[in-house]
């Protein structure tokens, strides 16, 4: 059974953020709001226990991808179709809240990943540990830095066991100790067969980590294959589009 399916998938969002004077003042003119396709007519389908990267400039709609298949937002035309438990990292301290404690925001996060209360006392020991954080535990989040925001989110989201785990940019923050770390984590979950979508300019990371890749490129679908494969077309886009110097987009994870 497919993991998580695309079908015909469109995304549109509203340019800019104005302030309610200005939106009635463009009403009263008739005038409407200026509108931007993040994604446009997306098809694809990735399978139980696939590892995917996802590779593609800034605004090319990476994020709206996984936010479409964590169910954050819908899309504006077609159907996503998506199979299992998810465990989504797109948003460094998404899901939450600032004046609540590490352990407060634990119960609350892992309810709304789908654990039970008692699955979450169980396993709340395993969380606070791997996110090394017992020290911080009854802090207000507020005051955590963004690594810490990063190790409590990623030991939430592998603890509450799911079927496919998301992952934005997200090890892009935080010591390469605990960057290793999570790595590790996710050899694991790949061993298990859990199905990972991947975004990350990181392509040594993706090349060695991932079964396969796609390509976002405005918007679009530009390529779906190969891991390697995938790398080959997004460095031919880049220079096609900035010429030789796109490594500034493009770059290796940092050891």
């Amino acid at each position: 059974m497919t993991a998580i399916k695309f079908d015909q998938v469109s995304k549109q969002y509203t340019k800019g953020k104005k302030l309610l004077k200005e939106a009635l003042i463009e009403v009263a003119r008739f005038k409407r709001a200026e509108q931007f396709w993040a994604l446009k007519d997306i098809s694809l389908a990735v399978e139980p226990g696939e590892v995917v990267g996802v590779l593609g400039p800034n605004g090319s709609g990476k994020s709206t991808l996984l936010k479409l298949i964590a169910g954050v937002t819908e899309p504006t035309t077609g159907l996503v179709t998506v199979k299992g438990r998810i465990a989504p990292l797109i948003e460094l301290g998404a899901g939450f809240h600032a004046e609540l404690t590490g352990r407060e925001n634990i119960y609350i996060n892992g309810s709304i990943l789908g654990l039970k209360i008692k699955e979450i006392d169980r396993r709340l020991k395993e969380i606070i540990d791997f996110a090394e954080l017992v020290e911080f535990i009854d802090t207000p989040i507020k005051h955590y830095s963004s690594g810490m925001y990063m190790r409590l989110g990623f030991s939430v989201a592998i603890h509450v066991d799911p079927d496919i785990l998301l992952i934005d940019e997200i090890l892009a923050v935080g010591d390469a100790p605990f960057q290793a770390k999570c790595l590790r984590a996710m050899n694991q979950f790949k061993n298990q067969e859990k199905t990972m979508v991947i975004v990350s300019h990181a392509s040594d990371l993706l090349e060695s980590f991932c079964t396969r890749g796609l390509v976002i490129w405005q918007g679009s679908l530009a390529f779906s294959g190969p891991m390697t494969e995938a790398l080959k077309e997004y460095r031919r886009l880049l220079t096609e589009q900035y010429g030789n110097h796109f490594n500034h987009g493009y770059h290796s994870h940092p050891e």
